[in-house]
């Protein structure tokens, strides 16, 4: 079963809808993807007979997404920035010094 599938289920629970199969398919729908009837059915199917709150309360302490952004990553994007434009000078400040040697 596809993240998008689940994702969009917790979404409708979390927002107190019911989770029934015309407002699965609105949400999915709504952040563009292509709907698969019998995921849907599926879906609904095997939810309702879910405590989906229990589920949440029992699921491991620790549990993380598996794709966590590194911390080079997580810096803002105007710091990023800065050091990009940095690199960039020091990169032409060498250029023209390796220029003046060649002329010296």
């Amino acid at each position: 079963m596809s993240s998008a599938y689940i994702h969009a289920a917790l979404l409708l629970h979390f927002a107190g809808q019911p989770i029934d199969e015309e407002k699965l398919k609105k949400v999915l729908e709504a952040a563009g993807v292509s709907v698969d009837e019998s995921r849907v059915k599926a879906l609904t199917a095997a939810i309702s007979e879910i405590n989906i709150d229990e589920a949440i309360k029992s699921a491991p302490v620790g549990f993380a997404p598996a794709a966590v952004a590194p911390v080079e990553e997580a810096k803002p994007k105007e710091e990023k920035k800065k050091e990009e434009k940095k690199e960039e000078k020091k990169e032409e400040e060498e250029a023209l010094a390796g220029l003046g040697a060649l002329f010296g």
